[in-house]
């Protein structure tokens, strides 16, 4: 029997666990004045008079309001010289004033006017030139963008992710704290999901599990959670029916917190049972592209080299080649931090350097269709030395959290 995998019931584990969030602080005021600083510089650098900044991510990087985007325009303008301003419907002015950590005036719009024009507005009364460039938000819905261009305002408008993306790609010590406090949480997490594992489990009743583990380590709960068995597995992101778990069935577990807007995001496969020679050679070979991309992760490095690394490992044992199955169907990983999925990418075709203080998922499947798929995740960032881990890897296919080791 795979060591950890079953052996107790859901109380048990639960009672297991404890609080993991003593210590940790949210980001402070300090650390959101020298991102817009940061940003400013790359403003001036650049030509940019202005960028505006939408609700999610973005807008919560720079100023702390977290806000969830939808139909009604909601966000801020940060020019390149002076303060930033919120623009908002009228009647959630109150809210964002609680929700921001930046200090701002608040232009509010209702429901029967143009938030449109009155975003162009706040950018002449700022001084801003009418024929200056301005950058807009990566994830602004086109309908948005649509309605900014109708009003022809001279403005040139670019893409904002030219001064946004360098600032989140590289992680402060604060950020890169919470991520690793929210990362061994899920750990822990996981440790327990695989120890309540019996024949005859449904993976909704292991995702109940997980959400209420996640609960009980001190996050809201889960942000996502993947379970499946068997066959199932082989598809990266599920199917739409539970699964019953039976002996030597293959487990992939994937899932993820929050901690103060931080992401974790943990994948863990193993055997209910004991592994027959094809689970362990794939297990083995998993393994092994795994630790071949964090091998190939040196600064200056494009970031698709990581990704090559792994594929030439799995290549080499008869997989693939490239995304054919069996084999990796995906990139080997993505950046993370206030996104579970962020920029840069592990995937052929970026170029980003490796630098300090980037973060990545590192998660070259394999995917056997009609029998079973394998992902070991998990993630490192980028030090002044090269990647460090995390989370440890699995240890090993017969004792995955290395309980005996």
């Amino acid at each position: 029997m795979t060591v950890g995998v079953g052996g107790k019931t859901p109380e048990q584990a639960l009672a297991g666990l404890v609080k993991m969030t003593a210590g940790m602080k949210p980001i402070g005021l300090d650390e959101y004045q020298s991102r817009i600083a940061k940003a400013q510089g790359l403003m001036h650098e650049q030509g940019i008079a202005a960028i505006y900044l939408n609700a999610g991510s973005n807008l919560c990087y720079f100023t702390g309001v977290k806000w969830s985007p939808s139909e009604r325009m909601v966000g801020a303008v940060l020019p390149a010289n002076g303060p930033l301003a919120y623009i908002a419907p009228a009647f959630e002015e109150g809210t964002i004033r609680d929700f921001r950590e930046v200090d701002g005036a608040i232009h509010g719009w209702h429901e029967h006017e143009s938030p449109y024009r009155l975003l162009l507005d706040m950018l002449a009364g700022m001084g801003i030139a009418a024929d200056a460039v301005v950058g807009l938000c990566p994830s602004l819905a086109f309908f948005m963008f649509d309605g900014i261009r109708r009003l022809e305002s001279g403005f040139e408008f670019v893409d904002a992710s030219c001064v946004t993306n360098p600032c989140r790609y590289h992680k402060s010590p604060a950020e890169l704290a919470l991520m690793q406090r929210a990362k061994d949480m899920t750990l822990e997490v996981q440790k327990a999901a695989a120890s309540i594992l019996r024949a005859g489990i449904s993976t909704t009743e292991v995702a109940e599990f997980i959400r209420e583990a996640h609960r009980k380590v001190g996050a809201p709960g889960s942000t996502f959670c993947i379970v499946l068995f068997g066959e199932a597995s082989a598809f990266p992101h599920g199917v739409k029916h539970a699964q019953v778990l039976k002996d030597g069935d293959m487990v992939l577990i994937d899932t993820g917190c929050l901690l103060h807007g931080y992401q974790s995001d943990i994948t863990r496969s193993y055997v209910f049972g004991t592994p027959n020679d094809r689970q362990r050679a794939i297990w083995n070979l998993e393994k092994t592209a795994q630790q071949a991309a964090f091998d190939a992760a040196r600064l200056g490095e494009p970031c698709q080299a990581v990704d090559a690394a792994a594929r030439l490992s799995l290549e080499a044992a008869g997989l693939g080649p490239d995304y054919q199955l069996p084999g990796l169907p995906h990139r080997t990983g993505h950046g993370i931090g206030l996104d579970i999925h962020e920029g840069p990418y592990l995937v052929r075709g970026d170029q980003t350097p490796l630098a300090e203080g980037m973060c990545f998922s590192n998660e070259p499947m394999i995917c056997v269709p009609g029998e079973f798929g394998i992902r070991l995740e998990d993630h490192f960032y980028m030090t002044a030395t090269g990647p460090r881990w995390f989370t440890q890897p699995s240890h090993c296919v017969d004792d995955p959290f290395g309980l005996e080791a």
